[in-house]
C-alpha cells in the first residue's frame, strides 16, 4: 500500500480558516500533474482551507472525492501567545509529552495522525492524506526516526513524501 502524506501549499496564515495565496493557487495547480502516473484510490484531507484548496484541484482531476478527517488537522501548540515559541515548540520533539496550556503533545498528535494511517493502512487503498507542517514532520519522525524538529525546518510548501507501508516499508521525499 502507498501513502502520499502532502503538506499544503503556501498560505495566507495560521488560522483554519486561512486560505491559498496566489502562489499557493498556482502550487495546487501543479499538485494534479504530480500524481497523474501515481495509483491513487482515496484523498483524505485536513478540515482546514489551506488543505482543502491545495488538493481539491488533485481531486477533480482523478475524479476522487477528498474526504475531510479533523485528526489530520495542525496540532495546537498552546492557546496561550508564546514569546519563545520555536524553542518551546523544539522542546517538545525531545519530549513527546511535553504539553503547554491548551496545547497538545506531540505524542497526542502523532497517535491521532497513525490512526488515520492505521485505518487507511487495513483499507488497503494508495491514498494522499493532506495535512499540515508540525504533524507531518511528527509522522515522519514516527516513520523514520528522524529528528522531527529539523525536519519540520525543512519542510517546503507544499511537500509530498512516498510512504510505502508494504513488508519493505520506506519513506522518501518526492517532491522537488
Amino acid at each position: 500500500m502507498n501513502l502520499y502524506i502532502v503538506r499544503h501549499c503556501k498560505a495566507e496564515g495560521q488560522p483554519p480558516e486561512a486560505p491559498l495565496t496566489e502562489e499557493g493557487f498556482k502550487q495546487a495547480e501543479e499538485l494534479p500533474d504530480f500524481f497523474t502516473n501515481k495509483k491513487v484510490e482515496r484523498i483524505v484531507s485536513s478540515p482546514f482551507t489551506r488543505a482543502q484548496q491545495s488538493i481539491q484541484p488533485t481531486a477533480d482531476q482523478l475524479g476522487i472525492e477528498m474526504e475531510l478527517d479533523d485528526r489530520l488537522a495542525e496540532r495546537t501548540l498552546s492557546t496561550q501567545p508564546m514569546e519563545n515559541w520555536m524553542v518551546n515548540l523544539a522542546r517538545t520533539y525531545e519530549d513527546m509529552h511535553l504539553k503547554f496550556e491548551g496545547g497538545e503533545s506531540s505524542q497526542e498528535a502523532t497517535d491521532r495522525a497513525m490512526a488515520v494511517i492505521n485505518e487507511l493502512k487495513s483499507d488497503n487503498k494508495d491514498a494522499v492524506i493532506v495535512t499540515h507542517g508540525n504533524l507531518m514532520s511528527l509522522i515522519l519522525q514516527h516513520f523514520d526516526n528522524v529528528n522531527g524538529f529539523e525536519k519540520w525546518k525543512d519542510l517546503s510548501n507544499p511537500d509530498v513524501y512516498h510512504l510505502s507501508l508494504d513488508e519493505d516499508m520506506s519513506l522518501k521525499r518526492i517532491w522537488s
